[in-house]
């Protein structure tokens, strides 16, 4: 070995020659892009605050059951498809969020080896500052260990407050609808609303979700638009550090509390810069997203009319509001899925369904959806009849 050459097997490793820190820096090595472990323990934590949580009543189990059963009915009327629906399975907080976990699970490996990237450095720059180097090569082991947690605890708040599986509008492969009944009857508490009408409506969203993601041509193209996006970031080694040097901490303020606003932020933490390629595909990622939400929309309010009658309309009212007054929670998964449920995009979704059901009926606009490509372009999202004239070509 030449003098001047790293020690054999010290590769990337900033503490290949610090025995104190070899078996640390081993495990950290073999985490693969994102630290599961890590994600579910920390899921754990957040869904139930580090209580315990007991199970769902066997008597709302029932009642759920119950009620899923005459929706259907209703659901499959205004589709005009013979939708066959999986079990309802309601759950506690934690269990949402380990099953969360492992539905996302592609999406969010697609994005840790997005992340993990390593751009091209240069060479003069890493010879000149080996304290940079170093903390380059500790930053990308830690990576997937901050992934993990910063993911864990994102799905685990999420559990905190969502109401099924279709809160966020990306298909599953549950092979059961899951509904969180502690968040239902929570809401309808604070909102002073009838529990059991709550429950309804919120199943009504779960069976026209379901029904929607069973085309599969269209669940198909949405979900690979979502991994197309969440593939495409690009990693930013200097966001923290950058982050750190703006921080005006000397003589005002805590700079315990302004370290932990920054890492509050877990875009930031993890290095997730939005690309030219996600900023492209953005207009036409919103479009695809503000069609299946306005097409739930429309859907449940019908069915709900149906079944509820004049609280309806009231309930969902209550539930968009709430959908827009995201949580810093919710503001992060839709940042690294690319998902801006703003209002403006939930209402240009409404109107869209309400264009094309004034047209061809609420059963046309379930036939058009199921064709090979059906997804609209943002300029047909804002103009129905154009889409309606190219499915029907």
């Amino acid at each position: 070995m030449a003098d001047g050459d790293p020690p054999a097997g010290s590769g990337d490793n900033p503490f290949a020659n610090l025995p104190m820190f070899g078996e640390f820096a081993k495990m950290l090595g073999n985490q693969g892009p994102l630290n599961w472990d890590a994600a579910r323990q920390f899921a754990a934590l957040a869904a139930a605050n580090g209580a315990s949580e007991a199970n769902v009543d066997p008597a709302v189990r029932i009642q759920l059951a119950d009620l899923a059963r005459i929706l259907e009915m209703h659901v499959r009327d205004l589709t005009g498809l013979d939708t066959v629906f999986p079990e309802i399975t309601p759950v506690a907080r934690g269990v949402w969020a380990q099953r969360t976990l492992e539905a996302y699970r592609p999406l969010f490996t697609e994005l840790a080896v997005s992340l993990g990237q390593r751009p091209a450095a240069d060479g003069d720059d890493a010879d000149a500052d080996p304290m940079a180097a170093m903390m380059s090569g500790l930053t990308q082991l830690m990576a997937p260990s901050l992934m993990g947690m910063a993911v864990g605890s994102m799905v685990g708040r999420m559990a905190q407050r969502t109401f099924g599986q279709y809160d966020l509008p990306i298909p599953r492969n549950d092979t059961t609808l899951l509904v969180v009944p502690a968040n239902i009857d929570q809401f309808a508490t604070d909102w002073s609303l009838p529990v059991d009408e709550m429950r309804l409506w919120v199943l009504a969203q779960e069976l026209t979700g379901h029904t929607l993601f069973s085309i599969g041509s269209l669940r198909d193209r949405l979900a690979g638009m979502v991994r197309q996006y969440v593939g495409a970031f690009r990693p930013d080694p200097s966001a923290v550090a950058d982050r750190l040097s703006s921080l005006e901490v000397a003589g005002q303020g805590d700079p315990t509390q302004a370290l932990q606003q920054l890492f509050s932020d877990p875009a930031v933490l993890l290095g997730a810069v939005q690309s030219p390629e996600q900023i492209a595909q953005q207009p036409t990622l919103d479009a695809a997203v503000a069609a299946v939400v306005g097409y739930v929309d429309y859907l449940v309010d019908s069915v709900a009319v149906r079944v509820i009658g004049g609280d309806a309309l009231r309930i969902a009212e209550a539930v968009r509001r709430r959908r827009v007054e995201v949580t810093p929670d919710d503001m992060f998964v839709e940042r690294l899925l690319g998902l801006q449920l703003t209002n403006e995009q939930v209402q240009r979704g409404k109107q869209f369904a309400g264009g094309v059901v004034d047209r061809v009926g609420e059963a046309g606009l379930t036939a058009l959806l199921a064709k090979p490509g059906a997804l609209p372009t943002p300029a047909e999202l804002d103009a129905p009849g154009l889409w309606i004239a190219r499915l029907e070509l």
